[in-house]
């Protein structure tokens, strides 16, 4: 069951002291968006530098156990900027290892593909990121400005969705405050992300109102597609996959470290191979290469249902949007549901057919729920092809749907006609 992903290819990223924070006065003294750093970088794709400058932010942001975090992001401001028109791009970069972050691809000091710190994994590096230029291109031709948060935060805390929501709206924050980002504070911002990148936009989203009400009045709508909702759900659909099994393993990994919690009482020894193999792993580490990996396979005989894991049940249940506040932006949401094609199985009762890593019944019922508390949501549903193309196909309604927002257009709804969803309930601890 255990492959061992791709070989060696190059050289570690290079050591970046400006993705510390250094100063003398304690972080917890910084209000969330301050701004302790700043510089200017070429942009680069596949680390060739562009014409195009990035203004990189280290900032002040919030973990998500609540404690101050130093984090970076990246403004792109194009040479025809219009000051009122601003995206909020969250990459999909879905990673275990910080230095598969954005900022530091845009930067150029990062190999394409690296070895990871362990020597075990293969990083994403640049190339996811560069690969995501093509969807912030129109924009930048437009005259948006584009800015790109490290949204997993500097110890790349994966598939910890209030983190993210959090890292997002914190570096708009700290883009108004440098001069010549090309934000300010009545700059209009759209929020933008697939797959990963949809965690971010959705919890920036929820939170904004009640953590970043200075940035909430200048939201004008999210655009996202294949969304993680109810990550209990997730686990029970997912495990088996033939593409998608790694994932299980990565999302424990990446929510233990973000909230602190040792699983470690309830593996089993397979179990820790795998997460040793896991631990800084990217997304290119988990697509086809556990194939059937499943929750059982890891934990001992007496944890085989989730639920008897206090901690998970706690975890999983902070991080269900359905439980959480609603958003209050329009939204244009779109998700695939024909998952055998990534050889993902429909999940089983209470689950349902996904794209083969999310539930389209989960993303069917959030959006239900969002429309019967007055969001205006546009949701488009996928049924012939997966979580991939899925993205594909996403792309240009969300752009369109996004430019519309800026044009003032009124946001298009089909609430009311939203096939119903999943149970969203919190998870109950299994006695």
């Amino acid at each position: 069951m255990l492959t061992h992903g791709a070989a060696a290819v190059s050289a570690q990223p290079v050591d970046d002291p400006f993705f510390r924070y250094t100063g003398t006065a304690p972080l917890e003294g910084y209000a969330p968006g301050s701004v302790l750093g700043v510089r200017t970088v070429p942009y680069h794709l596949l680390n060739v530098a562009t014409p195009l400058d990035a203004v990189q932010i280290l900032y002040r942001s919030t973990n998500a156990q609540g404690r101050p975090s130093a984090n970076v992001t990246s403004v792109l401001r194009p040479p025809n900027a219009q000051p009122d028109k601003v995206i909020s791009y969250q990459s999909a970069y879905d990673s275990l290892n910080p230095d598969d972050g954005p900022s530091r691809a845009i930067a150029g000091n990062t190999p394409l593909l690296s070895l990871t710190p362990s020597g075990r994994n293969v990083g994403v590096g640049g190339s996811a990121v560069s690969g995501e230029g093509t969807v912030i291109a129109p924009f930048l031709a437009l005259g948006y400005t584009v800015v790109l948060a490290d949204t997993q935060g500097p110890t790349a805390d994966f598939a910890a969705g209030p983190e993210y929501g959090m890292m997002t709206l914190d570096s708009l924050r700290a883009a108004q405050q440098v001069p010549g980002s090309g934000v300010t504070d009545s700059s209009r911002i759209g929020l933008l992300g697939y797959s990963g990148g949809a965690i971010a936009t959705n919890w920036a989203s929820i939170m904004a109102a009640d953590y970043a009400p200075d940035i909430a009045d200048n939201l004008i709508g999210a655009a996202q597609g294949g969304l993680l909702v109810n990550p209990a759900n997730n686990l029970r659909y997912a495990s088996g996959s033939i593409t998608w099994g790694g994932v299980v393993g990565m999302a424990i990994i990446g929510i233990g470290r973000a909230y602190g919690i040792d699983f470690d009482p309830y593996i089993n020894d397979y179990g820790r191979e795998i997460m040793a193999h896991l631990k800084d792993a990217s997304i290119l580490n988990v697509l086809l290469q556990y194939p059937g990996l499943r929750w059982t396979d890891l934990v001992k005989p007496e944890y085989t249902d989730p639920n008897t894991v206090p901690e998970y049940v706690d975890v999983v249940n902070k991080i269900n949007m359905g439980q959480a506040p609603i958003p209050t932006v329009p939204m244009f949401v779109a998700q695939a549901s024909n998952g055998i094609l990534e050889g993902t199985q429909p999940g089983p009762v209470g689950t349902g057919p996904g794209d083969g890593i999310m539930v389209a019944g989960d993303v069917r019922a959030l959006m239900n729920k969002y429309c019967d508390a007055g969001v205006t949501v546009q949701y488009d549903e996928y049924n012939t092809i997966s979580h991939i193309p899925g993205a594909a196909l996403w792309f240009p309604g969300a752009v369109g749907w996004l430019l519309d927002r800026f044009d003032n257009k009124p946001a298009p709804t089909n609430c009311g006609r939203i096939a119903p969803g999943n149970s969203l309930a919190p998870q109950q601890h299994s006695r």
